[in-house]
């Protein structure tokens, strides 16, 4: 039977309390301007680890509704709507809420989760165009399975959140459902510190980004590398001469070694080629700002291989990778902050707009994503978009925590043609597992 999701209700959730006059616009940040993608969507599934019933799921849904009232008032941006390019109307319209239902068990789909039907658990269809002005900030989808599991969804305006502001916002709706003691106040003011005074990093970053895109035909796959296989592949670079490798930077490095292969084998031509990196500033800025701040609070770190020499060892691909990183310091974010910070910015991003053949990487691991407990235990699996199909794409890998927190789950969205090389490469498939249940614990 084909699984069909359906539309049950919809309505917008305001905040509990109105939002104070004098925090009716909320002024965006010069790095909000950065990001080319409209939403930051992720998806969170929850079985029915206590046998729910059809009517407890109904005062779950109510509890999910008063909950993110109460925590739109403190996170009061997510409850306006898009002003335009460089603010946020605060006017408390609410958050849209969907509850939709699918014709499947839960533990069905994930026993072999088809692609297709994830994106219709988004309370918005993946886009690579820009959020409109007027447009809700947030929008909030509950799909609910046939065996009472439900999938948590969101699609809130990449304009205002970056990967850790939305697990900070997820957690903090989670701790206000279940009744947690502990509250969290975001931190807002980016805009103080990196003020956008005008809009030459939006339209830069609309024309370096717009000249990524590839007409063509994507594929999405998931590239699982549990813990045994990261511990092979970290000694394998650490034997090599790479000191004490992170898990990230071993999988960043053997998917970007596996794309350069596969693209000069699909082509017959090897090209030189760029990845990009993004960087969490919070840790690396000597300010105020907190772990709980709000906004796009990231940099993008970028390695190139100019010779196919260069891309013979992992090793040289993991340094190439730490290189990057390392330079996007708290001297750095300095001088993004500087006097000098449009000659910084222009500078730093120079090497993505002048590249041939590009791919871009973020990492979600470490945010807590598989600790958001809204009252009835952990997710069983987090997930985001697939591009799966779509006919305008970038070479784009996000990197996910697997649910014991140690493995990584690599979403890579590439070429079809190179996509299909790439499940066939053998070094990959030494480490990697390829779009494995979720259910399975060690992947084996």
């Amino acid at each position: 039977m084909v699984s069909v999701c359906e539309i049950i209700s919809e309505e917008y959730i305001k905040p509990s309390s109105p939002t104070p006059q004098h925090l009716k616009l909320y002024n965006l940040s010069i790095l909000d301007q950065l990001i080319p993608a409209p939403y930051a969507p992720i998806i969170l599934y929850y079985q029915n680890q206590d046998h729910a019933s059809e009517f407890d799921i109904q005062e779950r849904l109510n509890v999910l509704k008063n909950s993110l009232s109460n925590t739109l008032t403190r996170f009061y941006p997510l409850a306006g709507t898009i002003k335009d390019d460089v603010s946020i109307d605060c006017n408390d319209v609410g958050a849209y809420f969907a509850v939709a239902s699918v014709n499947t068990k839960l533990d069905e789909f994930l026993t072999r989760p088809d692609l297709e039907l994830i994106n219709h658990f988004l309370p918005h269809e993946p886009t690579i165009n820009g959020s409109s002005d007027g447009l809700c900030v947030s929008n909030v989808q509950v799909t609910i399975f046939k065996c009472c599991g439900i999938a948590i969804s969101l699609c809130i305006s990449h304009k205002v959140l970056d990967g850790a502001a939305l697990s900070t916002f997820l957690n903090s709706w989670a701790g206000t459902s279940f009744g947690s003691k502990e509250v969290v106040y975001p931190n807002m003011n980016a805009s103080s510190i990196f003020p956008a005074k005008d809009l030459w990093l939006k339209d830069t970053s609309m024309v370096m980004f717009g000249s990524k895109f590839k007409m063509g035909k994507c594929s999405t796959t998931r590239f699982v590398f549990d813990t045994s296989k990261l511990a092979i592949l970290k000694a394998k670079a650490a034997e090599n001469g790479s000191k004490d490798p992170t898990r990230v930077e071993v999988v960043t490095a053997l998917l970007w070694k596996c794309i350069m292969a596969a693209s000069e084998e699909n082509s017959g031509s090897w090209k030189p080629s760029l990845l990009s990196h993004v960087v969490n500033l919070r840790k690396r800025l000597v300010s105020s700002l907190s772990e709980h701040s709000i906004g796009n609070l990231i940099w993008l770190a970028s390695a190139e291989c100019k010779t196919k020499a260069q891309t013979g060892l992992l090793q040289d691909l993991v340094e190439k990778v730490r290189g990057s990183v390392s330079k996007i310091n708290s001297e750095f974010v300095k001088k993004l902050q500087g006097e000098k910070r449009t000659k910084v910015m222009e500078e730093s991003l120079k090497s993505i707009k002048d590249c041939v053949d590009y791919t871009g990487v973020t990492s979600w691991c470490k945010m807590g994503f598989y600790e958001v407990d809204f009252g009835w235990g952990k997710p069983i699996w987090v997930c985001g978009s697939v591009f799966e199909g779509s006919p305008v794409f970038m070479n784009f890998i996000i990197l996910m925590d697997t649910k014991n927190g140690d493995g990584i789950e690599a979403w890579v969205n590439i070429d079809e043609h190179e996509m299909n090389i790439m499940k066939h490469n053998m070094e990959l498939l030494e480490f990697a597992f390829v779009d494995p249940s979720p259910l399975k614990i060690n992947y084996q």
